[in-house]
Parts: C-alpha cells; sequence; structure tokens
C-alpha cells in the first residue's frame, strides 16, 4: 500500500523543509508541485527528500494538485494525500486522515477544522468565508460538510483517478467536493488542526472563491 503526499508550493522557502521533514515517516512519497517560484522552494525540497516537478509558469494551486495527483497515480499511489506548503496543517494528523480509507470505509476522507478540534481560524474565515461557502455547497450541490473548503484531503486510488480538476485557481476545493459527491465516492470527514501563522486570504479573495463556486455552479 503506497501513500503518496502530494504538496503545491509556490515561495515556500521558509516552511517546505520543516513541512516534508514532518512528514518523511508518516507516507511512502512526497510530491512537491512547485507552480513556477521565484525563490529556492524546489531546491529545498528536493534536498529534504522530495521527488519534485516544476510549473514553467505561476498556474494557480488547482492547478498545482491536478499535476501532483496525475503524477502520483502514475508513480503507483494507493493513497494520495493533498497537503499544504505553508506548515498550517499538522502531520500527525494523517493517520486518522488515512484511516477509513484502509479500513475499508471511505473512498474519499476531508480534513475538518469544526469537528471539535480548535484552530485558530482568522475572524473573517471563520464567521463570513466559511458560513458562505457552506452555504453554497448545501443551497448549489446539495452537499452538507462541516468545512466547505478544507485542503487536507485523503484520497483513494480509485476515487483520484476519476477526480479532473478543472478550475487552476482557489476554487478548486469545491470542485473536489462537487465531484467526490458526483463520482458517489463514499466520503467521510475526520477532526483535523489546523495553525494559522499568517493570514493570507484577504477579503477580496474570499469574495473571488464565493464567486468561482457560483460559476462552478453554472458550468455543471
Amino acid at each position: 500500500m503506497k501513500i503518496t503526499c502530494v504538496i503545491p508550493a509556490y515561495n515556500e522557502t521558509e516552511k517546505i523543509t520543516t513541512v516534508i521533514t514532518n512528514l518523511r515517516s508518516l507516507v511512502d512519497e512526497i510530491i512537491v508541485v512547485d507552480d513556477a517560484s521565484i525563490d529556492d522552494t524546489s531546491l529545498l525540497a528536493g534536498q529534504a527528500g522530495a521527488y519534485v516537478v516544476r510549473h514553467i509558469i505561476n498556474r494557480g494551486q488547482g492547478a498545482a494538485l491536478r499535476t501532483g495527483t496525475a503524477l502520483a497515480l502514475e508513480r503507483g499511489a494507493d493513497i494520495i494525500i493533498h497537503f499544504d506548503a505553508d506548515d498550517q496543517f499538522q502531520a500527525s494528523d494523517i493517520p486518522a486522515m488515512i484511516k477509513p480509507i484502509l479500513d475499508g470505509q471511505a473512498d474519499a476522507v476531508l480534513g475538518s477544522r469544526f469537528l471539535g478540534v480548535e484552530s485558530n481560524l482568522p475572524t473573517i474565515k471563520k464567521n463570513l468565508i466559511m458560513p458562505v461557502a457552506r452555504l453554497i455547497n448545501r443551497l448549489f450541490f446539495g452537499i452538507r460538510l462541516s468545512d466547505p473548503q478544507s485542503g487536507f484531503r485523503a484520497l483513494s486510488r480509485k476515487s483520484a483517478s476519476s477526480l479532473h480538476i478543472e478550475n487552476d485557481g482557489m476554487a478548486h476545493c469545491t470542485e473536489i467536493i462537487y465531484k467526490l459527491f458526483k463520482n458517489k465516492n463514499r466520503v467521510i470527514e475526520v477532526p483535523i488542526k489546523v495553525t494559522y501563522h499568517e493570514y493570507g486570504q484577504k477579503f477580496s479573495g474570499g469574495l473571488k472563491i464565493i464567486k468561482d463556486l457560483i460559476i462552478q455552479k453554472l458550468i455543471n
């Protein structure tokens, strides 16, 4: 059973080595997709033990996940974990994330920041962006999840093989959720802890996510 962690990264020299070091004992392979960083992200990721591929232009996190997931499947992954490069996720949550798949109880597992484990979500994200995104998921897609935008997920090989990410930008989170349910995957949420070192999603960025979610509904 090969477990592969896919990490999209853009200008993450400060965190990437720590993230990879923390993951190495928990997975069989780490694939870093450097989305055209202008720093030493690729160099440091390779030195830390990751398999590194690089986009020649910046295409967005969704595109990086598409590249990394396809490569993980090509390299024989049985379970694929999507994990961020900014050291906000906890590597120690991985065993709980993959257990439902290993036990045959789920095809896909989504990490949730709203299931009892305390995460220091920024106020705007907690009280505005997340409730609106949760409402859009419920009204537009008929999906009820506690966390509508978590980037920490584990996919079985079957689930990942049927998942074709089209949104290059940040709305890929809802696209992935929508397609997991559309493809009749068994989806489970498990609690995760997220530590925000800084808050990179401005209010305008939150509105962009909401706009992209509405567009996603219109094209499906």
